[in-house]
């Protein structure tokens, strides 16, 4: 099974088009230890031949730009993505597929809560049923995806797009915010971008997988305040951090875990710049800090 990283970061890339903290500054100034990344997608196929997506960031025309696996391969207009599978309705899971609007065939797939807002929004109507079929997914029931994977969905802790709060009808709801497992019958991975809170569950389902991407979006709770920039908490974005007792690191220690790789991480985390202590603090726990265009085979 090849996992392609087309993008790592979190929501506005890195460096976020209007963020200045030290480390996005390091980014402007293409300083050699904080390399830009786009918003965070990945590719999965176990053939090389048929790909399945999952999520559709904005940066999408540019990651399938820089990966040769992606690009047309036949005829007059061809692509390798045959299925598109979103985790969540985050924007920066979602937009990408208006890139997506040029008459190409592809079965889309979320559960019934993403759909259901996607159909809210008639600009999705750019991509018809008749030439993109919405499938929607069960929690906890495998299905076949395009590439020769088995994906299983199931629901972690986390909350509606921050553009849906106030609205009401998905807050609460199972499977607004999920992970997946992915299998090509040899190998086991899991897919989590986004993650409020680390249950035993979710510490049973990951125990004994070969590699786990997981949320990284802010290195502790409170970084943005910090750094003067929002008043928004980590867990207020429903993304728990990576450092601390209930951190990611901490709660995930111990685990039989093949590799250990964060994914959807903020322009402000201090981890996105070699050299700094809170990525040598990430890494000597077993963590990798990836960049775009990365080919993992768990």
């Amino acid at each position: 099974m090849h996992i392609l990283l087309l993008g790592t970061a979190a929501g506005g890339g890195f460096p976020q088009w209007n963020c200045r903290v030290p480390n996005s500054l390091k980014a402007w100034q293409g300083q050699a230890g904080a390399p830009a990344r786009t918003q965070t997608s990945i590719a999965v196929s176990a053939d090389r031949k048929s790909w399945t997506l999952i999520n559709a960031s904005p940066d999408l025309r540019a990651q399938i730009l820089a990966n040769p696996p992606l690009w047309p391969a036949e005829g007059l207009r061809h692509s390798p993505i045959a299925d598109v599978l979103l985790t969540g309705g985050e924007i920066d899971f979602i937009t990408g597929l208006l890139t997506m609007r040029e008459g190409h065939r592809f079965t889309l797939h979320g559960t019934a809560e993403t759909l259901d807002t996607l159909a809210a929004n008639p600009i999705f109507g750019a991509l018809p049923d008749e030439r993109v079929p919405r499938n929607p997914i069960a929690l906890d029931v495998p299905f076949r995806v395009a590439g020769g994977v088995t994906v299983t969905a199931f629901d972690v802790a986390g909350k509606i797009p921050l553009y849906l709060e106030g609205r009401g009808s998905l807050a609460g709801r199972r499977g607004t915010t999920i992970g997946l497992e992915i299998t090509d019958g040899a190998k086991r991975v899991l897919f989590v971008p986004g993650c409020a809170a680390i249950d035993e569950a979710l510490r049973a389902r990951i125990d004994g997988c070969d590699l786990l991407l997981f949320d990284g979006t802010v290195w502790r709770d409170d970084e943005l305040i910090r750094l003067g920039v929002s008043p928004k908490t980590g867990q207020r974005m429903g993304h728990v951090a990576m450092s601390g007792p209930d951190g990611a690191i901490a709660r995930l220690a111990g685990l039989a875990i093949g590799r250990r790789v964060f994914i959807h991480i903020n322009t402000t985390n201090p981890t996105l710049v070699a050299g700094t202590q809170e990525r040598a603090e990430a890494e000597a726990a077993g963590w990798h800090i990836p960049q775009d265009g990365e080919d993992i085979e768990p």
